[in-house]
């Protein structure tokens, strides 16, 4: 090839490149020609490039890899065309740096992917030469020096996957191909594999073990210690199902090895007996506790497995323990997975920046995935894991970040309110130490100096002088907490800037929110702006309607409250107060955010319980207003690593001290057999003039579960134990009516007793209320738990809560233990989180964070970790712009498409 630059070709590679990083630009959406898109440009380029290349005598071969690369580019998803993009524009890299003639051996490293080709004879070769290039070339790999990892061996014998592929084929076209080109899989076993979320090769190379067992570390039946999690191993003698006194069914096999037998237990398994029994001779591996029963000992299961003979003999490496489904074997999905990651795991693009992966100490991602399937050791597992559950948590973050840029980006200029500490706090000198202490920094924060400006709103149209001069402490009957002092300051920092502020607020039931609430309204007033509270419940936009109203009546602020069961006339006259001004303040359900409700000037927005609201009935209220601050209040006590996950794109304040002189509820965990004792402390708490509820798990009876049912308990109740009292009934299948009018006889002193399902989580509040009992405590979690125990104890009479339950295992003992013996909300719901995981969090899955696999929210430093690095990248490259984070953002939009933003 000649030494100088053929200018005409030089041209033509720069067209190529100028359009396709263009299309890179613009998030692969192939938009960058038109009309017919990125393919007919292609076509056309590479129909004039050959011509040029033969009348020069030029090898064809590179021309043929980019149009092989971009072949099929509309039908690709972003990530397949973000693959595609890279390596064209590498192949162009190559073309143009042999133009030069500067080409080195050493211009491109050697690839983490590889393209499967065939040669003419059909026999399988682990990539194409295609003009000395290397196939599995990337825009990264070609800009950045080799990394030192365990090398991945390239795919062998991919005969069946392959056979009817050209070498045109890319890594993702076989990472995508379909699950039946898997040997061994054919339509019925793949019908089993789609009940799995696995339609493709990636599928099965994502689909990851629950867990793994090395069958040469059991412990022996004879050694194995009372109350510890431990794994055994043992043949089958015996299996049967017995019935429990409480309705259930314990299903016992009786296990044996060379140091003696052991009888392992299942409650509500029943459906065991058959396989189990099938088992009878072969080997059973049981993961539980070993517990003592007066004078009987059992093993409670967790998990269990029957062990193929091939894993018993190779001892030496860790078993993968998959999730099955019914007619797939575990057997079967191994032999599956084994022969994807032997041939496909090394193709698996990694989307994590080079950097990311440095900073973090990460394995690379096709190494990833083998571990985590087939490690090598015990470390090559952990460092999987770990690198693994950083992908999931980093993403999220970086989703958070998303969500934050463009709320503030769409309100750059919000409304920066002016702050008068004076007309909150009785002693503003202590709440300007606040400031000083580098807690309140809000460059709007103004003293007396101020005071002028606060009588003369923004809007003068809107609202007339305050009725007293008094601080807004100072008309309350309590005064704050420091812990409400400290959020206050926080919030009135985040009014005083000009983005609009994006906190959430929790606090443990009765820790003072509403106050907060308040005093954050009045704020918005003082500026000349509305507010607005949006309750998931009427009788909740009730109770704040009263005690809000009540807080901001000295200073003659007009509340109108809007639900969806106001007559008309009084419907109207509150829209009307709402647009001309004259009402600063709307609290209501979903009623605000109909679209005939229309405020004058809103500037705050607060949402109560904002797990029960969707994103987009949130976005609907605060658009209704010229970019309004918005608080989210909560009384769930979140966990510190839940809420940095799940609040990511939120400040989050805590009020994590409650009022002084409360009386300390009394928590009793009793069993089901001594629920009498409850109530006798109904009966007699009733016979003082207070009332009491009763909380089942489920509305109707159920074939399936043994649990108490709230229709068939309220029968039984007003029928057989208390047919003297008042007793009511309240489900989440009944009528929102329905629901408000029973919620109001009870508040209204009309009932003695509610049974009622956990629709009472929230939203009622009732200081008459001193008793609460608990049907089958063990189905709830701790954060439930502490909410119903919440709904008592709000006046000044001691209350007692009951917590019952007839067969709780060994965790939900635990569970149960620590309940009766704390009522601090945070630390239970540490604890909560500790054994149940996130899924069980009021608002998690309506929040629309992705579902964990692998990540643990309760590691600490992993969490710290990837929140500190996606911040640091989302700040050197909003938005992941770069043609070198193309990958990324596909992944992150890809993770992301499926869930609903919070």
């Amino acid at each position: 090839m000649p030494e100088t630059t053929n200018p005409t070709l030089t041209s033509y590679i720069e067209r190529a490149r100028k359009v396709l990083q263009h299309e890179q630009r613009t998030n692969h959406q192939d938009q960058a020609i038109k009309p017919g898109g990125l393919e007919i440009f292609v076509v056309r380029w590479a129909d004039e490039v050959s011509s040029i290349c033969k009348n020069a005598g030029l090898d064809l071969r590179p021309i043929h890899s980019f149009t092989e690369y971009l072949e099929g580019y509309r039908q690709q998803d972003p990530m397949q065309r973000a693959a595609s993009l890279r390596a064209a524009l590498a192949i162009l890299n190559e073309l143009e740096q042999r133009e030069h003639g500067q080409r080195s051996s050493n211009v491109l490293t050697p690839p983490t992917q590889s393209v499967v080709g065939h040669d003419k004879s059909g026999s399988s070769t682990p990539g194409r030469n295609k003009s000395g290039l290397n196939n599995e070339i990337t825009a990264a790999k070609a800009q950045t020096k080799p990394e030192n990892k365990t090398v991945v061996k390239p795919p062998q014998n991919t005969t069946r996957l392959e056979a009817n592929m050209s070498a045109g084929h890319t890594v993702l076209t076989l990472l995508s191909a379909d699950i039946t080109a898997v040997p061994g899989v054919g339509a019925s076993i793949a019908a089993r594999l789609h009940n799995l979320g696995i339609r493709s090769v990636r599928d099965l190379l994502f689909y990851f073990p629950r867990e793994h067992r090395d069958y040469s570390k059991l412990e022996k039946i004879a050694s194995i210690p009372f109350n510890e999690l431990t794994t055994t191993m043992g043949l089958i003698w015996e299996v049967k199902n017995v019935p429990t006194s409480s309705g259930r069914t314990r299903t016992i096999a009786t296990i044996s090895d060379e140091t003696g037998k052991l009888n392992v237990t299942w409650f509500n398994q029943s459906y065991l007996l058959k396989q189990l029994k099938a088992a009878q001779g072969s080997y059973l591996v049981v993961t539980g506790v070993k517990q003592r029963f007066g004078n009987k000992i059992e093993f409670s299961v967790r998990s269990h497995e029957l062990p193929e003979q091939g894993d018993l003999v190779n001892t030496g490496r860790l078993v993968p323990v998959y999730s099955l489904t019914e007619g797939l074997h575990a057997k079967s999905l191994r032999r599956f997975t084994k022969w994807a990651v032997d041939r496909y795991a090394a193709m698996i693009p990694d989307h994590l920046p080079a950097s990311v992966r440095s900073a973090g100490k990460l394995m690379p991602l096709p190494d990833a995935v083998s571990h985590i399937h087939y490690p090598e050791n015990e470390a090559a597992l952990i460092n999987a894991r770990r690198r693994l559950a950083f992908d999931e948590l980093f993403l999220i973050h970086l989703g958070m970040q998303e969500r934050r840029s463009r709320w503030q980006r769409e309100a750059a200029r919000g409304n920066a309110f002016n702050i008068d500490l004076t007309k909150i706090f009785i002693d503003p000198p202590a709440a300007a130490s606040i400031a000083e202490k580098g807690e309140f920094s809000g460059t709007g924060v103004t003293g007396e100096n101020q005071k002028q400006d606060m009588h003369n709103p923004l809007n003068s149209t809107l609202w007339s002088p305050v009725t007293t001069k008094e601080p807004f402490e100072e008309t309350l009957p309590f005064r704050f907490t420091a812990a409400q002092r400290r959020v206050i300051s926080e919030i009135l920092d985040d009014l005083a800037q000009s983005k609009p502020m994006c906190r959430l607020l929790q606090g443990d039931v009765g820790a003072g929110k509403t106050a907060v609430a308040a005093a954050a309204l009045l704020t918005a007033v003082l500026n000349g702006h509305q507010g607005a509270i949006m309750a998931p419940t009427e009788l909740l936009a009730e109770q704040h309607a009263h005690s809000i109203g009540a807080m901001l009546e000295p200073f003659g602020i007009h509340t109108v409250l809007l639900t969806g069961s106001l007559k008309q006339r009084e419907r109207t006259m509150g829209r009307a107060a709402l647009e001309r001004g004259e009402a600063m303040v709307a609290i209501g359900t979903h009623a605000l955010i109909q679209e005939d409700v229309t405020f004058n000037r809103l500037g705050l927005v607060i949402i109560d319980e904002q797990h029960r609201f969707g994103v987009e009935q949130r976005d609907i209220l605060r658009q209704k207003g010229y970019h309004p601050h918005m608080l989210v209040m909560t009384a769930t006590p979140i966990p510190r690593t839940l809420a940095l996950t799940l609040y990511g794109d939120l400040d989050v304040s805590v009020i994590d001290q409650l009022p002084p002189g409360r009386q300390k509820i009394i928590s009793r965990w009793r069993t089901g057999a001594r629920r009498a004792e409850a109530y006798t402390v109904i009966a007699h708490q009733v016979a003082e003039g207070h009332q009491a509820f009763i909380i089942c798990p489920l509305i109707e009876e159920s074939e399936s579960l043994a649990v108490k049912s709230a229709t068939a308990e309220f029968e039984r109740l007003s029928r057989e134990v208390f047919p003297n009292l008042r007793l009511g009934l309240l489900h989440g299948m009944m009528k929102p009516a329905d629901k408000d009018a029973t919620m109001r006889q009870f508040r209204d002193g009309e009932l003695d007793i509610l049974v009622a399902t956990s629709v009472i989580e929230v939203g009622i509040d009732v200081p008459n209320a001193t008793v609460m009992v608990i049907e089958d405590a063990d189905r709830f979690g701790l954060s439930q738990l502490h909410q119903f125990r919440g709904r008592v104890g709000r006046g000044k009479d001691q209350a007692f809560c009951y917590v019952l339950s007839a067969d709780a295992g060994l965790q939900a003992q635990e569970r149960l233990n620590i309940f009766q013996s704390t009522d601090d909300g945070f630390r239970l719901s540490e604890e909560d989180l500790r054994l149940r995981g996130p899924g069980d969090f009021i608002g998690v899955r309506q929040s629309g964070m992705p579902e964990l696999r692998m990540a643990d929210l309760s590691d600490t430093r992993l969490i710290e970790l990837s929140r500190s690095l996606a911040e640091k990248l989302w700040q050197s490259d909003p938005y992941l712009r770069k043609p070198e984070h193309a990958a990324l953002r596909e992944r992150m939009r890809l993770f992301w498409q499926q869930f609903m933003p919070h």
